[in-house]
């Protein structure tokens, strides 16, 4: 560990071009995986059939999820209360999840009672009903709006607090990182639910402290190290910066990986989708953020006001 005590010297900025490259060619990747094959969305988002039945016991939720799974009924969210279990299963293929008909709904009751009884014989149904995305799609909307308008502040912010040279960087490394977590989620073809969606707007916030931490070292080694490049004061406030920064990161993700090992599959997605999001945005505060800040020729003038000589001062 001793090497978190010293201040390193790698050379990041001679790869800037290429990691640029990288991070569009990502980008553009994940914009068009958002469409094609696009995101496949959970029942937050399609609706489909919910079936409430009741245990005799503390219900086994894992055997549970286990035992629809092998009996055909892939994709099950399965939540337990006292003995109660409800089951949220999507609507058969080729149906809309909002528009099943009652034959529909009872065809899956049946299955599910079918599969959870070989198992418990005194499963005991309670309801089935269909249910719709409704709600997920409002979300969806919300979210969306949030994300735009937590951007233009971040915008705000940056410029008010460093230069617009830097709050454009921001941005740029913000929704970097959002697209790319995004598009693993869509070329993976894994669940896009609610928990998801609000892991994506954590994995903004985590993004954006990581880059105004760069930012905020690059704008005091622009005050003091004046007669430097922007390359080399750009360089040294990203080593400067590096120890905290794996610090940082790699701490979260030993949460998120006991997380995604030892909670259960209700979290899987909300950890999987912050572990993707922190190591982009770790990346993205090195490079991108960095990379964007010398693209937009940043200078010592842009944080050191011009000192004004008056006419009588001068020789």
């Amino acid at each position: 560990m001793q090497w978190l005590t010293r201040t390193p010297n790698f050379n990041f900025v001679k790869w800037r071009r290429v990691a640029m490259a990288t991070s569009t060619t990502l980008s553009l990747l994940a914009i068009v995986s958002v469409f094609y094959p696009g995101l496949n969305y959970g029942l937050d988002f399609t609706g489909g059939v919910l079936v409430q039945v009741r245990y005799p016991a503390t219900p086994p939720v894992d055997e549970i999820r286990t035992e629809l799974t092998e009996g055909g009924l892939v994709s099950a969210q399965v939540t337990s209360s006292s003995t109660d279990v409800l089951i949220r299963l999507p609507p058969p293929e080729g149906e809309n999840g909002a528009e099943l008909g009652a034959e529909a709904v009872a065809a899956v009751r049946d299955r599910v009672l079918e599969v959870l009884r070989a198992h418990e014989p005194r499963v005991e149904f309670r309801e089935a009903a269909n249910i719709s995305g409704q709600v997920g799609e409002e979300l969806f909307e919300n979210a969306g709006l949030a994300l735009l308008f937590a951007l233009i502040m971040i915008f705000i912010y940056v410029m008010l607090r460093f230069r617009w040279k830097l709050a454009v960087g921001a941005i740029v490394a913000t929704v970097h990182d959002v697209l790319v977590t995004t598009g693993v989620f869509a070329i993976m073809g894994w669940s896009f639910d609610l928990t998801v969606l609000g892991s994506i707007l954590a994995v903004l916030g985590y993004s954006i402290n990581d880059t105004i931490v760069v930012y905020d070292r690059i704008r005091d080694n622009f005050r003091l190290m004046r007669r430097g490049t922007p390359e080399a004061i750009v360089n040294a406030s990203v080593n400067q910066t590096l120890a905290r920064t794996l610090v940082t990161g790699v701490t979260t993700l030993l949460v998120l990986f006991a997380m995604i090992f030892l909670a259960g599959e209700t979290l899987w997605g909300f950890s999987v989708a912050l572990v993707i999001g922190i190591v982009v945005g770790t990346y993205s505060s090195i490079y991108v953020a960095s990379s964007m800040a010398l693209a937009l020729k940043v200078e010592v003038s842009d944080f050191v006001e011009a000192k004004k000589v008056h006419a009588d001062e001068l020789p």
